[in-house]
């Protein structure tokens, strides 16, 4: 075993042993994980700075410490997991307007919470179906044969998927396009024109859930006001974390979702930025700047989603996972010692006697620290405080 003359400082404090939080780690505002993973970099300048707690210098060079440690603890081996939970919330994403261009009185709503996919009609205005396309492509302009462009192409990709043909889905609006849309506008019930109005349709990405109605039946449409508001159909969770957390949000990270009533639902991270916000002082005047990173997840597994649906908003517990190390040497946290020259070190505690180890650390989480070091192994005994 390597002995280390120096008085070590104990890295300590009353949360150490169940947080992984060395003594002097500045509180994170607002912070709410039940498991929080913590750094190297973050354990080493806490460690510094730590209330000191450091058992009597050896008086001779035998390696002996004096008095031993009040506590001691084994070294166990197992699988450390670096992972996060943080409340959160489930819900289906933003709300996104949809307003009629069609001027005349709302005749006919979704419910909320209805999905309404390719070709179903929205909502109707004067008794006329609003039909939702997919696309990317926002309806800008009227078509009819002899239009050309993107927009064609996309109106002609949907007329394909609803089963309506005889034209090459390009970019070209011709007869053929128009003979199409006449027939699916004979099965929508509306005056067969074979030409396309921006008032006749509304283009979303996907199939969307109706999220809120804005507009009631009788109402007057055409002055830009919404009728609805659309969401996704996938749920998914938004969460705030520290920006220190950001290795365990990546996009596409995997993620596990607890709904209230206990049922697991496996997630991915779609999105994670930052977010700037500035509380007020006091009497009103500036304070000081916030920053936390926002990240949604959506649900991925069937069984998830259909656990979810039972909730239009709820608050759930969303579990991130950066790493994993397995079968690997730990121990408490709070056995480690900061070094005066540099790294780590633990008091070996053998019988009678007791002896600072240099180590090296690995991975910490849920209050224990991956080490590895000479003559360390399963079952050494090492000192930490007592209670």
């Amino acid at each position: 075993m390597t002995e280390i003359d120096d008085v070590p400082v104990r890295l300590e404090s009353a949360e150490s042993a169940g947080s992984g939080k060395a003594v002097g780690s500045p509180r994170r505002p607002r912070r709410t994980a039940k498991v929080a993973g913590i750094g190297l970099a973050v354990l080493a300048v806490a460690g510094t700075a730590a209330a000191a707690y450091a058992y009597a210098a050896r008086s001779d060079g035998s390696g002996t410490t004096g008095p031993l440690p009040p506590a001691t603890a084994e070294v166990t081996r197992g699988t450390l997991t670096d992972e996060v939970t943080e409340g959160g919330t489930l819900g289906y994403g933003a709300l996104v307007p949809i307003a009629s261009r069609r001027p005349g009185t709302v005749t006919a709503l979704p419910d909320e919470g209805e999905v309404v996919r390719r070709g179903e009609s929205l909502f109707e205005v004067d008794a006329t179906p609003v039909p939702l396309l997919y696309g990317t492509v926002p309806a800008w302009r009227d078509l009819a044969p002899g239009a050309e462009g993107t927009d064609v192409k996309q109106l002609e990709k949907n007329l394909w998927e609803l089963g309506y043909r005889g034209f090459d889905v390009d970019q070209d609006y011709t007869d053929a396009t128009a003979a199409a849309v006449a027939e699916w506008q004979e099965d929508l019930g509306v005056e067969e024109t074979g030409n396309v109005r921006t008032s006749d349709i509304v283009v979303q990405p996907a199939a969307v859930r109706i999220g809120s109605l804005s507009a009631s039946l009788g109402d007057q449409t055409g002055n830009g006001g919404p009728v609805l508001s659309v969401t996704d159909t996938v749920p998914s969770v938004t969460v705030t974390l520290d920006p220190a957390d950001r290795r365990v949000a990546e996009v596409g990270a995997a993620v596990e979702v607890t709904l209230p009533d206990g049922t697991g639902a496996a997630g991915k991270v779609t999105d994670a930025s930052t977010k700037v916000s500035e509380e007020s002082g006091d009497g009103g005047g500036e304070g000081e700047a916030t920053t936390t990173l926002e990240v949604v997840a959506v649900l991925t597994e069937k069984k998830g989603r259909e656990a979810a649906a039972a909730y239009d908003a709820a608050a759930v517990d969303v579990t991130f996972t950066a790493g994993e190390r397995k079968d690997v040497l730990t121990v408490p946290v709070a056995a480690l010692f900061a070094l005066a020259e540099g790294g780590f070190g633990v008091e070996v505690v053998d019988g009678s006697t007791a002896e600072y180890v240099q180590v090296e650390t690995g991975l910490f989480s849920g209050g224990r620290v991956e080490i590895s070091g000479e003559g360390i192994g399963e079952g050494t005994l090492v000192g930490v405080p007592g209670e």
